[in-house]
């Protein structure tokens, strides 16, 4: 006489289906001492919701031919969730972020907001999932759902990817050191800043606008060079965006 699922939450409310034969008329499931409540009945199947119980329980069918033999159902304590790492990402999701907690072993779905993504558990105190792509760009709540309930209480930030519009100035000495201002949007989550594959130091002085020092052309040869800026949304690049200039000769 199987019984699925064989575990639920401590707090109870699982749907519980036991199948096997002269099950019709049931008068009581029991779990333990507890009695579940009966939703659905057959000849070959009994469904109930189970009642709040721990550990390893007896599950017993009584009909008017009398009483089952037990079947074991296990109940499991809420998940508990301590980290998120990264707290943050592209709107359009596809990164990987790690949970950690406990009681993450039987991990069915992740939620960020209302999206819902299929975890992968590592073990009882860590999952790792894909996270599915956001409806904008702001913090979401995050929620692990488990045969023992669900968890709240971790966020998740989605960020969009940055666009780069104007440079201020577009050329300056090879030999770098201009200072250049890039505007653009979503730029508050900056990471960094390259000129051709050089990384520049940057300020951002808004989600708007950033402020760079060229760092020097690579080995001093001038010419234009792409400029990217790279957030936690993703990266942006402007092409050619800035020429070095050779320094005079006489």
């Amino acid at each position: 006489m199987p019984i699925s699922p064989n575990q639920g939450s401590t707090g109870g409310g699982t749907t519980v289906t036991i199948t096997g034969t002269n099950l019709g008329g049931a008068t009581a499931v029991r779990f333990g001492t507890k009695t579940a409540t009966i939703t659905a009945n057959t000849p070959t199947s009994v469904t109930v919701t189970s009642p709040s119980g721990t550990g390893t329980v007896p599950v017993t069918v009584t009909t008017p031919g009398g009483t089952s033999n037990p079947l074991s159902f296990f109940y499991v304590g809420a998940p508990f969730k301590s980290s998120i790492g990264p707290v943050s990402g592209v709107t359009a999701g596809g990164n990987t972020v790690t949970i950690n907690g406990s009681g993450l072993s039987t991990a069915t779905g992740v939620n960020f907001g209302a999206a819902t993504a299929t975890p992968t558990v590592v073990n009882d105190g860590q999952l790792t999932v894909t996270v599915p792509a956001g409806a904008a760009a702001g913090p979401v709540g995050v929620s692990v759902t488990t045969a023992g309930g669900t968890n709240n209480g971790l966020s998740y930030t989605y960020v969009d990817a940055p666009t780069i519009g104007t440079l201020n100035p577009t050329s300056g000495p090879a030999s770098g050191g201009t200072v250049v201002t890039i505007t653009g949007t979503n730029f508050s989550t900056t990471q960094s800043v390259t000129f051709g594959d050089t990384p520049a130091p940057f300020s951002a002085i808004s989600d708007t606008t950033l402020s760079v020092v060229t760092p020097p052309a690579v080995g001093g040869t001038p010419g234009a060079v792409d400029v990217t800026v790279t957030t936690s949304g993703g990266s942006a690049t402007a092409d050619d965006g800035f020429t070095y200039l050779a320094g005079p000769g006489i």
